[in-house]
């Protein structure tokens, strides 16, 4: 059994990630951390070309049966909510005593190895934040902080945990299987839970996890901020890029890079380089516009200005 590995969930329509993905971790990967690649059972033929001795590849079907075909969760796409599921009930299979979850859209930029993701031999990192720099920008807390804040409070409640911070992370977590064993005897079985109806109080599976983790205090907490820098939004990544910020920069804090594929994937498979590939929405050009308007007109009076103070002195 694994003392860590990797797991990714995707499907078929984020092959193109995958393969940007993979290269990456094999480049980097320095101690032979396997990596399982779980994907619906009806996309498995085109994933096969990534196995080898370090790459396995399983269905979502022999994770779980507890899989929906539905908007049923909250409205939201079955694919997504399965990808959760797999996540929470990936520890079932046994394969390792911790793993790293990663989303496709990720890819490693530096040397990573085992110490990177466990405090010893035995206690994995716990990746917990705060996040105050999202919740102070506009843009992202009208847009996913307060429905966000809703729903991951009401973890906290159903929980039973007490505490005025919201301790969590968005994903690229390091998850233990104690901790997720323990969730699944000590709340879902007494309760007579399943996976699935975690995810219709809250979509939310790390912070299930999180907060469960907080509360019941399975192992020790060893934190560790967000091993990946995630843009979590294009401003995020176009400020990166016009303060000149390179990957050997953001290599000297992170492992890896994650343009998040929410916003980014209408622009195609974006790359860190590739601020110039974003299209201008309607809203940007229109401000884009009225800025450039308020440029021209004030440069006349600039001039005026100047004129008034050299002759009329």
């Amino acid at each position: 059994m694994h003392k860590i590995a990797i797991l990714l969930v995707t499907y078929i329509g984020d092959i193109k990630y995958v393969e940007r993905l993979i290269p990456s971790y094999i480049k980097y990967n320095r101690d032979n951390i396997a990596l399982y690649i779980v994907v619906p059972a009806s996309d498995i033929k085109a994933f096969e070309k990534f196995k080898n001795y370090n790459i396995k590849l399983l269905t979502y079907e022999s994770i779980t049966d507890n899989l929906v075909h539905d908007n049923s969760i909250r409205g939201i796409r079955p694919g997504y909510i399965n990808q959760e599921i797999v996540k929470l009930a990936f520890w079932e299979k046994g394969l390792c005593e911790n793993y790293f979850c990663m989303d496709s859209d990720g890819q490693f930029i530096k040397d990573f190895y085992i110490s990177d993701f466990m405090y010893d031999k035995n206690t994995p990192y716990t990746i917990l934040v705060e996040d105050n720099e999202l919740i102070v920008e506009p843009e992202y807390y009208k847009r996913h902080w307060v429905e966000r804040e809703k729903l991951i409070r009401l973890i906290q409640k159903e929980i039973g945990l007490v505490d005025k911070r919201m301790l969590t992370c968005h994903g690229f977590a390091i998850l233990s299987c104690k901790v997720l064993e323990s969730l699944h005897k000590k709340y879902l079985l007494p309760k007579n839970l399943t996976y699935r109806d975690l995810l219709s109080k809250s979509p939310y599976e790390f912070s299930w996890y999180n907060m469960w983790l907080q509360k019941d205090k399975t192992i020790e907490i060893q934190f560790r901020e967000p091993l990946m820098k995630v843009f979590h939004h294009k401003n995020h990544h176009l400020e990166y890029l016009q303060k000149g910020i390179t990957l050997d920069d953001i290599a000297r804090g992170y492992l890896g890079v994650v343009i998040n594929s929410n916003y980014s994937r209408w622009d195609g498979v974006v790359s860190y380089e590739d601020g110039n590939i974003y299209e201008l929405s309607m809203k940007e050009i229109n401000i884009l516009s009225y800025k450039i308007m308020r440029s021209l007109l004030r440069k006349p009076r600039t001039l005026l200005v100047k004129l008034r103070a050299k002759y009329l002195k």
